[in-house]
């Protein structure tokens, strides 16, 4: 499966954006979603994960109760809505795939097998 992830940009501290991924290739249905991000200097690091039937999400402490991950398997996108943006949101975010056929650890980098090509969001303080 091949990913396209978009909707990165500037924005102020207190701000917001939805950062989207298109897949194609394959069924997307067949596929647990997850955003990750890394910033200058540090390691890529997880952000939130939906499973391929929506049942079950996951989210990294640092963006619980402020970021919102969804996806639409008609249309082969997963979304993350990004709300009350801190400087330290400031990163690569990169969506990901991994067959719901494995038992994965969706928290886990090493899990996924596609990725996107990562979308640069700036929160200005």
């Amino acid at each position: 499966v091949q990913l396209q992830a978009c909707g990165g940009g500037l924005v102020q501290a207190g701000g917001s954006l939805r950062l989207s991924c298109a897949a194609s290739g394959r069924t997307f249905s067949r596929y647990h979603m997850g955003w990750f991000r890394q910033a200058p200097g540090k390691e890529r690091e997880f952000v939130a994960a939906i499973t391929w039937s929506s049942s079950s999400t996951y989210y990294s402490d640092s963006v619980k109760g402020r970021f919102t991950i969804s996806r639409d398997n008609a249309k082969n996108t997963v979304s993350l809505q990004m709300n009350s943006l801190k400087p330290e949101d400031t990163a690569v975010y990169y969506c990901a795939a991994v067959s719901k056929s494995r038992v994965a650890d969706l928290r886990a980098r090493s899990e996924y097998d596609y990725w996107g090509q990562g979308t640069q969001v700036t929160v200005s303080s």
